[in-house]
């Protein structure tokens, strides 16, 4: 009988509704082309963060990417966290070590040199559309890049603003303007989010961290408006790249 292969090495991405996530596809196509023939990388898609425990008990597991909805979910079945995932509220790698579970946000490291190209004197305020997980890691930057930044939400708090109260002064003055919600992404291709495009202009830069389709109507309407645009794809590279030095590392 033919032996099977063993894969020594396994990986893979916590989420919920995965099936069209990038990492899988990356990741498997980075490990054929260094010769990894013992390394897999696998989706763990979840209906819920419990359900986390049993993907820990049936799998020796050498690393991890967290998605949507468990990047703030997963932090308390975790044993430590780096001290930028601390700061920013989510975790989207964890490190397995020595039975420990570590966590990371490279999140934040993707963003920062995807955004930095772009940046010019003009732009030093934002608006994050989207208060999840993913936002945390915006804002991080943002604070870290001396960017003014405001939360845009659909509910009404203290500390951020809802859609109905983007005014032209508002969007004059916040020249960076970065969807962290999954709207538009797919299937639902024709959705955005329900700014005043109308305001936009060249000075704007608009932000996607949907990176399929390669432009959301998001992007497109920012795009018409004279607005520089861009997509999460570089970020999802990056961070991905960040997540693979970090599994490997000390």
């Amino acid at each position: 009988m033919e032996k099977t292969e063993k894969k020594e090495n396994k990986y893979g991405l916590l989420g919920k509704d995965i099936s069209y996530s990038f990492s899988r596809g990356y990741f498997m196509e980075k490990f054929k082309d260094l010769g990894l023939t013992d390394h897999v990388y696998e989706n763990y898609d979840i209906p819920e963060i419990e359900a986390f425990e049993t993907v820990l008990a049936k799998n020796d597991l050498k690393g991890l990417n967290v998605t949507i909805p468990y990047k703030e979910q997963v932090i308390p079945y975790l044993t430590e966290l780096d001290p930028v995932a601390e700061q920013i509220g989510a975790v989207n790698t964890i490190q397995f070590k020595k039975n420990k579970t570590k966590g990371f946000n490279t999140d934040a490291y993707g963003f920062r040199k995807s955004l930095e190209p772009f940046l010019q004197s003009h732009h030093t305020k934002a608006l994050i559309l989207g208060t999840g997980g993913a936002s945390k890691a915006i804002r991080y930057v943002l604070q870290d890049l001396g960017i003014a930044h405001t939360y845009i939400s659909r509910k009404k708090t203290d500390d951020q603003l809802t859609y109905q109260e983007l005014s032209k002064e508002i969007i004059d003055s916040h020249t960076i303007i970065i969807n962290c919600t999954p709207v538009g992404t797919h299937p639902n291709v024709a959705d955005k989010p329900e700014i005043p495009y109308h305001y936009l202009s060249e000075k704007h830069l608009l932000f996607d961290l949907i990176y399929n389709p390669e432009k959301t109507a998001f992007l497109a309407a920012g795009e018409a408006n004279g607005a520089t645009i861009c997509n999460g794809l570089k970020m999802l590279q990056l961070q991905a790249e960040k997540a693979w030095e970090i599994w490997n590392g000390s």
